[in-house]
């Protein structure tokens, strides 16, 4: 295939062996965009207007006063919070007669985030790429089958942007590789969860606990992945 914009992290995603690939590809760009928001991106006039009209998730407020430039996160709070306050017409928020423009604006604060749809934008392109990958390069496909496992949000968002940019036989084949994946992930912590069960039942107390100790912490990760 063409040189693509996102083959090489991508590939480089898919060459740690542990863990699934496409949780690595979200905590590679969310660090990126952070340290683009509160760096070289955060005064940019028309970045601050999108900021002032989309706002930021619970998570990703979060995750930027826990960072190390509380005065980056205070500026932008300073545009964004005067930004809404013109916004939220007379009525008030808490009256009656609020507006029908405030409440649409509020509702909307509510499920927008500028970092959650930048990442998303990024991030939605890197399934196709690893989809085509998958399709027209051997290596990739052998990376594929090497790594750890990949959660089910991600394993869910591959399968439909194969099924957008594939063949309906390359579709296929990537469907079946990782659908084999998933289910022989599933069965081993199906296995380990069992054991982890186990060891709390004194009858199984000189029974080894093998891989069974981190079984939680790997189950949720596979059912919850990263957040997109």
């Amino acid at each position: 295939m063409k040189e693509h914009l996102y083959t090489i992290p991508v590939n480089e995603a898919f060459d740690h062996g542990d863990g699934c690939p496409f949780c690595r590809l979200f905590e590679n760009l969310e660090k990126t965009e952070l340290d683009l928001i509160l760096g070289a991106s955060m005064m940019e006039p028309e970045v601050r207007q999108i900021t002032n009209e989309k706002g930021f998730c619970e998570r990703h407020f979060a995750k930027m006063i826990a960072g190390n430039n509380k005065l980056g996160v205070a500026l932008i709070l300073e545009s964004h919070l005067e930004s809404l306050k013109s916004g939220l017409k007379p009525g008030g928020v808490f009256a009656r007669d609020i507006s029908a423009k405030s409440r649409e604006r509020i509702e909307k604060l509510d499920s927008s985030c500028y970092v959650c749809d930048r990442i998303d934008e990024k991030i939605g392109k890197m399934y196709e790429t690893a989809a085509f990958l998958f399709d027209e390069e051997k290596d990739f496909r052998r990376k594929f089958d090497s790594v750890g496992f990949i959660c089910l949000p991600h394993y869910r968002r591959l399968l439909e942007a194969g099924a957008r940019v594939l063949s309906k036989d390359g579709y296929s084949e990537l469907a079946r590789a990782a659908n084999g994946k998933i289910n022989a992930y599933l069965s081993e912590l199906k296995d380990d969860i069992s054991l982890f069960c186990k060891k709390f039942d004194y009858r199984f107390d000189d029974l080894p606990w093998g891989n069974s100790k981190d079984s939680v912490e790997r189950s949720v990760k596979f059912l919850k992945g990263a957040k997109k």
